[in-house]
C-alpha cells in the first residue's frame, strides 16, 4: 500500500470531524461517535489493528474521560459555590474597580490569570476555570470559551510545572540509541531539555507577546456591538505592554531556570505590572468599551449555564452578609497556591497525592494500560477549595445543594461526547499496535509530511506538533508521540535537533487551541455543548497565526541564519 494512500486514510477521520463540526456545524455529540467508528474501521481494516486492541483503547479512554470530567466538574462546582454565596457579584464589582473596559478585563483574567493556572495545573484547567468565570462576569458563553481556549497557547509548553518538557519531550526522546550517543558526547538528556526549553521560550516570547492583542481583536470583531477590528486596535499599546510583561520574565526564566517556572513567574510578574497599570490608567484607552446588553445577543452566543448575579437567584441563596472582594477571590488564590505546592517535585505533597492510584495493566491481554491518580488531579483540589469556600463564605445547605445540582446537570451532558472523542484519540495513538507492521496513524502523517517538504521542514515542524495536540488534546502527549521523530528528521536533514524540538513543543502548545476534547470540556463548563464547531471556526484563526509565525521563525533561524546546537557543534 502506498504511503500517499496511508496518509490519506490516516487524515480522513480528522477531515470528516472538521467538515462536520466546522463546515456543517453538527454538534460534537453526533460528530464524535461517527469519527470514532470511522477511525476504528480504518484501524481494523488497513492497519490490521485487532478488535481486542480497539476495545482496550476504548477502555483506556474511560480513565482519561474520568480525569477530564472530574476536573471540569470541580471547576463548575467552585463557580456555582461562588455564585450562590454572592462571591461572583463581588468579583464582578472588583473588576469594574480595576477597569470597566471589557477589553482590559479579558487581558487580566484570561491572559494573565489563565496563564498562571496553566503554569500551575495545565491539562485544560485554565479554560475550565476561566470560561465560566467570564460568563459569571457578563461575557457571552461563546466568547468565554473562545478566549479560554486562546490562553492555552504560550503558557502551555511550560504548563503543569513543566510537564510537557519534563515528561513529554524527555519521555519521547528516551531510547537506547540516543542515550548512547549522548554518553559519547559527555552529555545527558538534561542538557538537551535545557536547550529545548531556552529555544522554545525565545520563540514563544516573540509569537506570544501578541496574544493578548489577538484576544482583544477577537472579542471586538466577533462579540462587540459594532463587530469592529478598529475597536480592538484602540487597546494595542496596553495589550502589547501586557504581552511583554508576561513574555519577558517568562523567557528569562526559561533560559536560566528551566522548564518548571516560566509560565508561573511570567504570570505573577505580569499580573502585578498590568493590574497596577490598569488602575493608574497607563496606556488604557480613554473610551470605555462595553458589551451590548444580553437581550440583544444572538442565540448562538448563549450557553445553558446560569451564572447570573445573586439578585436573580432564589431567595435561599442570599447571604446575610456581602462577600468582600478579598474573601470572594480567596478561593482562587488558595487554589493557585495549593496547585503550585502539589506540583513542585521538591516538596513531598506530589508523591503523597500520586501514591493513590487505580488502573488496569495489559487491558484484554494487550500492551495497553490505563491508570488514574484521583488525589493528584486538579478536580480533587477544586473540591477541597469548595469545602473551604463553604466555611469561608458561611454558606447554607440549600446553597450547596443547588450548586451540586446545577453542576451535575452540566457534567452529565459532556460525558457521552467526551467518551467518544477520547476513544477516537486512543485508537489513533494506539494504532501502532498492529499486525501489519505499519507506523501509528499520527506518525504516518508526520513521516509523510517530512518526506514531502524536505529542506523547508522547519516551517512545517510546528504543524506536526499541533497535529499531535489536536488529536490528543495535550501538548505532553504530542511531545511523547513526535519528539523522537522530530529529532530523527532534524538529524537526517542536518538541522539542529534542539531547535526542531523547540518548534515541536511550541506547535504542540498552539494545537491546544483547537484540540477537540479540550473544546468540548471548556464548552461543558458554560453549557455550550452542541456549538463546538462555532468555537473551532474562531480558534482556528489564532492557531494559524501561531503556527505560521513559529514556522517562519524556525525557517529563518535554521534555513537562513543557520543556527546550530550542541549536536552539530560536537559533530
Amino acid at each position: 500500500m502506498s504511503q500517499n494512500l496511508l496518509f490519506f486514510l490516516a487524515v480522513f477521520p480528522i477531515l470528516i470531524a472538521s467538515i462536520m463540526l466546522v463546515g456543517f456545524r453538527i454538534a460534537a455529540k453526533i460528530t464524535m461517535p461517527v469519527t470514532f467508528l470511522l477511525t476504528a474501521i480504518l484501524a481494523f481494516t488497513f492497519w490490521d489493528m485487532s478488535l481486542l486492541t480497539i476495545f482496550a483503547s476504548s477502555i483506556q479512554s474511560l480513565f482519561i474521560t474520568f480525569d477530564i470530567l472530574y476536573i471540569v466538574f470541580g471547576a463548575i462546582l467552585l463557580l456555582n459555590f461562588l455564585k450562590f454565596s454572592g462571591g461572583v457579584d463581588s468579583i464582578r464589582d472588583g473588576f469594574s474597580g480595576i477597569s470597566k473596559d471589557r477589553r482590559i478585563q479579558v487581558i487580566i483574567i484570561v491572559w494573565l490569570f489563565g496563564s498562571f493556572l496553566e503554569g500551575a495545573a495545565g491539562f485544560g484547567t485554565p479554560a475550565a476555570i476561566v470560561a465560566p468565570l467570564l460568563v459569571a462576569l457578563g461575557f457571552p458563553a461563546l466568547a468565554a470559551v473562545v478566549l479560554g481556549m486562546m490562553v492555552q497557547s504560550t503558557a502551555v509548553t511550560f504548563g503543569a510545572v513543566g510537564t510537557p518538557i519534563l515528561v513529554g519531550v524527555k519521555g519521547g526522546l528516551e531510547n537506547p540509541e540516543l542515550t548512547s550517543r549522548l554518553d559519547q558526547m559527555g552529555l545527558n538528556i538534561g542538557d538537551v531539555l535545557a536547550l529545548v526549553t531556552g529555544n522554545a521560550a525565545i520563540i514563544h516570547a516573540i509569537v506570544g507577546s501578541f496574544m493578548p492583542f489577538l484576544m482583544v481583536l477577537m472579542l471586538c470583531r466577533f462579540f462587540g456591538k459594532n463587530r469592529s477590528w478598529k475597536e480592538g486596535f484602540q487597546v494595542f499599546p496596553f495589550a502589547m505592554f501586557a504581552g511583554l510583561s508576561f513574555t519577558i520574565p517568562y523567557m528569562i526564566t526559561g533560559l536560566f531556570l528551566g522548564p518548571e517556572f516560566p509560565s508561573l513567574i511570567g504570570a505573577l510578574v505580569g499580573l502585578s505590572l498590568v493590574v497596577s497599570a490598569a488602575k493608574n490608567g497607563f496606556l488604557v484607552p480613554k473610551t470605555i468599551w462595553k458589551m451590548e446588553k444580553k437581550d440583544q445577543w444572538p442565540e448562538d452566543w448563549l450557553g445553558a449555564a446560569n451564572l447570573s448575579p445573586s439578585k436573580d437567584l432564589p431567595a435561599f441563596s442570599s447571604n446575610p452578609r456581602k462577600i468582600s472582594l478579598k474573601m470572594a477571590w480567596l478561593p482562587y488564590f488558595l487554589l493557585a497556591i495549593i496547585l503550585v505546592l502539589s506540583r513542585l517535585p521538591q516538596l513531598p505533597f506530589k508523591s503523597w497525592l500520586t501514591s493513590v492510584s487505580f488502573g488496569l495493566d495489559q487491558i484484554l491481554n494487550t500492551t495497553i494500560s490505563a491508570s488514574s491518580t484521583p488525589l493528584y488531579l486538579p478536580g480533587t483540589l477544586l473540591l477541597l477549595i469548595c469545602g473551604l469556600t463553604y466555611f469561608l463564605h458561611e454558606m447554607n445547605g440549600m446553597q450547596v445543594k443547588a450548586a451540586f445540582s446545577e453542576s451535575s446537570k452540566m457534567i452529565l451532558k459532556a460525558g457521552a461526547v467526551l467518551l467518544f472523542a477520547v476513544a477516537m484519540v486512543r485508537v489513533y495513538i494506539n494504532s501502532g499496535e498492529n499486525a501489519s507492521g505499519l507506523l501509528s496513524m499520527p506518525i504516518m502523517m508526520a513521516e509523510w509530511t517530512a518526506d514531502k517538504v524536505g529542506m523547508v521542514y522547519p516551517f512545517f515542524a510546528p504543524a506536526i506538533g499541533a497535529l499531535g495536540a489536536f488529536i490528543a488534546g495535550s501538548n505532553t502527549v504530542s511531545n511523547l508521540m513526535f519528539s523522537l521523530f522530530q529529532f530523527g528528521v532534524a538529524d537526517n536533514l542536518g538541522m539542529p535537533p534542539t531547535w526542531i524540538l523547540a518548534l515541536q513543543a511550541v506547535g504542540a502548545a498552539a494545537g491546544n487551541m483547537i484540540a477537540i476534547h479540550n473544546v468540548v470540556a471548556a464548552s461543558a463548563t458554560v453549557g455550550l455543548l452542541g456549538k463546538e464547531g462555532s468555537v473551532l471556526r474562531k480558534t482556528i484563526l489564532p492557531t494559524l497565526y501561531y503556527l505560521l509565525m513559529t514556522g517562519l521563525i524556525g525557517f529563518v533561524l535554521i534555513g537562513i541564519v543557520g543556527v546550530v546546537d550542541l549536536f552539530m557543534v560536537y559533530v
